[in-house]
């Protein structure tokens, strides 16, 4: 695997975090319910341009005496994000997307195995999140138009893998100008998480058993 840092998500990329910011910044829950104001319409967050999915495993390489990080990433990010009038998340409306086979790291054959052999993307080309509630977050928020700096959250939903769906907790930060929430999220789980087969290659003395999910996201609000 790889000297730089690739991450190994390929299975996720992914993810994810979108839904956290988005929920934080335009509609979360934390502690008391959420008031919603009468004839108050839904706001939608979109996955646009500058997302991306980054999965890192550390890994001994034979003839190197330090373990180093692999890490793969794929900017194929799709889907929306539905926050209701009250706060909770329109989960019918909700999800993100993440093409696993466009993920790439410093190493083809690396590459190769975790598409083939690890993720197997012929079978499950795509990894999902459904995001079902948001902490860490008070509602109301601030309006869209009044930026008000940086927002730590956790959002909670089910990550899709290799025809396994698993509940993860997401950890992470957003920024928020305008009609635009920016930010990166956080999880990590094992190989075993997911019924995932361990990358083998020659050159490969080990590779650790936990996997670490990032998401930088950018979501643009659309209504």
């Amino acid at each position: 695997m790889n000297r730089k840092r690739t991450s190994l998500d390929p299975l996720f990329g992914s993810v994810i975090g979108l839904l956290f910011a988005a929920e934080l910044l335009f509609g979360g829950v934390s502690g008391a319910a959420a008031q919603a104001k009468p004839g108050a319409a839904p706001t939608q967050l979109d996955v646009t341009d500058g997302s991306k999915a980054t999965y890192r495993v550390r890994e001994q390489l034979a003839g190197l005496n330090f373990p180093d990080d692999a890490v793969g990433s794929t900017d194929s990010v799709t889907g929306a994000i539905v926050i209701l009038p009250d706060g909770s998340i329109d989960a019918a409306k909700s999800k993100l997307t993440i093409d696993l086979r466009n993920l790439k790291s410093d190493q083809d054959m690396r590459d190769g195995y975790v598409k083939n052999r690890t993720l197997e993307t012929d079978k499950f080309p795509t990894a999902e999140f459904a995001p079902k509630h948001i902490q860490g977050v008070t509602f109301p928020l601030p309006a869209p138009d009044r930026p008000t700096g940086q927002t730590g959250f956790q959002l909670v939903g089910d990550l899709t893998v290799h025809g396994v769906t698993k509940e993860v907790t997401l950890n992470g930060y957003a920024t928020y100008s305008k009609d635009v929430v920016a930010g990166r999220a956080n999880t990590d789980f094992t190989f075993a998480t997911f019924g995932l087969t361990k990358p083998s290659l020659a050159r490969l003395l080990s590779v650790d058993d936990k996997i670490q999910l990032e998401l930088d996201f950018k979501l643009k609000r659309t209504n």
